[in-house]
């Protein structure tokens, strides 16, 4: 399966101007503790420091313990020690940046359980659980959802997370969600339904157009899951046609444009497909793209 990945704020080792963060930065992605313990000893302050760069994106602005997370990417893979790298830095933290130690870590919990090199790393769960450790806060898990990292948003939930109905559709924890269905509120449901567009669930869209959810609305931003981006859009990602004729029945608007790309979900379909390594869902963007074209024929 192909990631869709946006371009928010990685940078060069070259563009960190300030020496001593551009050489604790390089510590952290070549695993040299010994050297980053010797930069903290000499510059305790650099945890404490935000860099210029980038100035917009989800990494704008980064602390040095963001580095941790490699995210966005900036490496194939995470050091061997990078759990005992992101302990040194707390302590750091701790210790140097006390009004910024809360924002900090519950910031690089975001980043490592969202990201894919500490999933891929292997080190995913113990980060998680370092940091939770340390008084992060492990939040809801819709952003480890949305990108396709369903075992950290399930380390997320027993570590005190807040279950909520998109979390309880991504773990398919059937009796909550009936629950929470009951429950839900109308900004709710819009999350739902766009994360289980995203996951491939055409029964669980089913009960949520049924419940009043209205198909085209883009969500909110801080909801945590994709806002760029309508039901359909991620119907389509999710390679499930099922998903993508219940949503068209139900009056979904083939001509909206997702707010990154400018396209539309046909053109969606066609991008996936030629991307897509994996023959068996390259196939499915295929049937999507022609059942789209034939909607797209009959309204011509």
């Amino acid at each position: 399966m192909i990631y869709l990945e946006l371009d928010f704020g990685c940078m060069e080792n070259s563009e960190i101007t300030d020496p001593v963060f551009r050489d604790a930065v390089e510590a952290i992605g070549s695993g040299n503790i010994s050297r980053l313990k010797k930069l903290l000893q000499d510059d305790p302050r650099v945890v404490s420091k935000r860099l210029d760069v980038p100035t917009e994106g989800y990494f704008q602005h980064p602390y040095l313990l963001w580095f941790v997370a490699d995210n966005p990417i900036r490496h194939d893979r995470l050091p061997s020690n990078i759990a005992e790298i992101t302990r040194l830095l707390i302590d750091g933290v701790r210790q140097n940046a006390r009004a910024s130690f809360q924002e900090q870590i519950d910031y690089t919990l975001g980043l490592v359980a969202t990201g894919r090199i500490p999933k891929e790393s292997g080190v995913q769960i113990e980060l998680i659980d370092l940091l939770i450790d340390a008084g992060a806060r492990p939040g809801n898990g819709h952003g480890a959802l949305a990108h396709g990292n369903r075992e950290a948003a399930q380390r997320l939930m027993e570590r005190g997370g807040k279950l909520t109905l998109t979390t309880a559709i991504g773990l398919d924890r059937k009796e909550d969600i009936e629950r929470l269905l009951r429950q839900a509120t109308a900004e709710e449901k819009q999350i739902a339904l766009i994360a289980s567009a995203y996951l491939g669930k055409p029964a669980m869209i089913r009960d949520l157009i049924n419940s009043g959810v209205d198909v085209n609305t883009y969500i909110d931003p801080s909801s945590g899951f994709h806002s760029h981006a309508t039901a359909l859009h991620q119907a389509v990602y999710s390679g499930s046609l099922d998903s993508v004729k219940i949503l068209v029945e139900a009056g979904a608007n083939l001509n909206l444009e997702d707010r990154v790309y400018q396209g539309t979900p046909l053109g969606w379909a066609r991008y996936l497909q030629k991307e897509e390594k994996d023959e068996s869902r390259k196939e499915k963007y295929s049937q999507i793209e022609k059942f789209l074209l034939t909607l797209n024929s009959k309204n011509t």
